[in-house]
């Protein structure tokens, strides 16, 4: 599952989740800069688990977005 994409900077940032075997979440982040042949596009997935969809989303919005205000 995938929420809204949010511009920082020159990245797009795209929280997602994914479900675990044991009905838990983890939370992933896409990050995109660029376009057509010369787009970059990082995807992290992220260590803690989360108990619901809701919570895995901030924490990827959250994360992505502290990455590429770094960068």
């Amino acid at each position: 599952m995938q929420k809204k994409s949010i511009e920082v900077g020159r990245f797009l940032v795209s929280p997602m989740t994914q479900t675990h075997t044991d009905g838990g979440f983890a939370a992933l982040v896409s990050i995109r800069s660029g376009q057509g042949m010369a787009s970059i596009d990082r995807v992290m997935r992220f260590v803690p688990s989360f108990s619901n969809r809701r919570a895995a989303l901030r924490y990827a919005a959250h994360e992505g977005m502290a990455w590429a205000r770094q960068h």
